[in-house]
């Protein structure tokens, strides 16, 4: 959802941006523009003497302007976090039996449960992503199934194979997975 809302915003805000800017360009090089319009020349200012003036005396105006600034600056933070928060799980800690553990790739461990996942009967294409945190990862996985393929059997076979064969190989107490199954479609082909 995080990713849905992230592009709503930068979608709207770039939008708000571009329009504004086009306008303002517009008006700056003497583009015939409606009399409604808020610049209509090229001395035109987007702000007044008058209009910055007009609150400056008021008491509420300038920790209004503070807080509606405050607000603006931690959304611009929460977006650039949003931008370099990486979706994947970069690496977990196994128990190596050494006591200093060893370091997995977290896409490693996707693409072998990949591999076993799309080597169970019927499973035409699989695709495994790792999130969440070190300690307690997350898979989902996105399996392409063939006609034939029965669902139950393979989420049966993939349970007891591939999710429980990566807890095992990580050294983790669980691995909670979450598989979405699809069936393939084939196209109508004529015969003859």
């Amino acid at each position: 959802m995080l990713r849905a809302v992230n592009r709503v915003v930068l979608g709207v805000a770039g939008a708000v941006l571009l329009c504004a800017g086009g306008a303002a360009l517009a008006a700056g090089l003497g583009a015939d523009v409606p009399s409604w319009w808020p610049w209509d020349g090229r001395r035109d200012v987007l702000l007044s003497t008058a209009d910055r003036e007009r609150w400056r005396d008021e008491g509420w105006w300038w920790p209004t302007v503070i807080a509606v600034l405050a607000v603006v600056v931690v959304l611009a933070l929460w977006l650039l976090l949003a931008q370099l928060h990486r979706g994947r799980l970069a690496d977990l800690r196994v128990d190596s039996g050494d006591d200093e553990g060893a370091l997995l790739r977290g896409r490693a461990l996707e693409e072998v449960l990949a591999a076993e996942a799309g080597a169970l009967a019927g499973v035409s294409r699989a695709r495994v992503r790792l999130t969440g945190r070190p300690r307690g990862p997350r898979a989902r996985i996105g399996l392409l199934l063939e006609p034939y393929a029965s669902p139950r059997r393979t989420l049966e076979g993939l349970a007891a194979g591939a999710v429980e064969h990566a807890r095992a190989a990580a050294g983790l107490g669980e691995l909670p997975a979450e598989a979405r199954l699809r069936a393939v479609r084939h196209g109508a082909r004529r015969v003859g």
